[in-house]
């Protein structure tokens, strides 16, 4: 289930491995009109709707890092990684939409339809399960593409997300993403990340409190 997935130990694993970038794709729904099935949503804002997931990696755990990190997320996702994304997507005539809020559920199960019309007059732009938090943590440079498959259960003229509805649109949506990630890869590689790589290690050097401090 998406809640049992374990993202931390994944980026942490990734960061160890000396990833400095993490590009994901999220299947998710739209929540307002002009994001229609087949689009695909750069990121920039996310609301966390999730209850059981590890939020840090500062926890006390045995042999994980000391201290508590109080990271900024006022910017969730990175956005010169998130241009690429968006710039390329458009240079393959997609339809794509730059910046855009995930509103993120626990899952497995979908929105009834009175949470799906609140998170459309909540403002958010789409619904998913899996955005996470914990890259700006270790550093990385995160951006997400949300591949839209359908219209969650707030519209009253089109029938309410269904597994079969999902997995229709998901497959023209993956066609897309795979052209998109084949083709920004090499300009992110090109491309001289040393200023923004170290800003984001001053950042989670500057956000974490040792017992000492308080």
């Amino acid at each position: 289930m998406p809640g049992r997935v374990n993202y931390r130990a994944n980026i942490w694993a990734l960061k160890e491995e000396g990833c400095t970038h993490i590009v994901v794709t999220t299947a998710c729904g739209s929540l307002q009109e002009g994001i229609h099935p087949g689009d695909i949503v750069v990121l920039d804002q996310f609301i966390d709707r999730t209850h059981h997931r590890d939020q840090t990696f500062y926890d006390g755990t045995e042999g994980g890092p000391k201290g508590i990190c109080h990271i900024p997320l006022a910017e969730p996702f990175c956005p010169i990684t998130s241009e690429f994304i968006f710039n390329t997507a458009t240079e393959l005539d997609y339809k794509v939409h730059n910046g855009g809020t995930m509103l993120t559920i626990e899952g497995p199960r979908f929105s009834s339809k009175a949470e799906s019309k609140m998170w459309n007059w909540w403002g958010a732009h789409c619904i998913n399960m899996t955005t996470v938090v914990l890259a700006r943590e270790s550093g990385l440079c995160y951006a997400a593409m949300g591949l839209v498959t359908d219209y969650d259960s707030w519209r009253e003229d089109t029938a309410s997300v269904n597994v079969e509805a999902v997995m229709k649109t998901f497959a023209e949506n993956s066609k897309r993403a795979t052209a998109v990630l084949l083709a920004v890869i090499p300009k992110l590689k090109e491309y001289d990340w040393s200023v923004k790589l170290k800003e984001n290690a001053d950042l989670v050097k500057g956000s974490v409190l040792l017992p000492h401090s308080y």
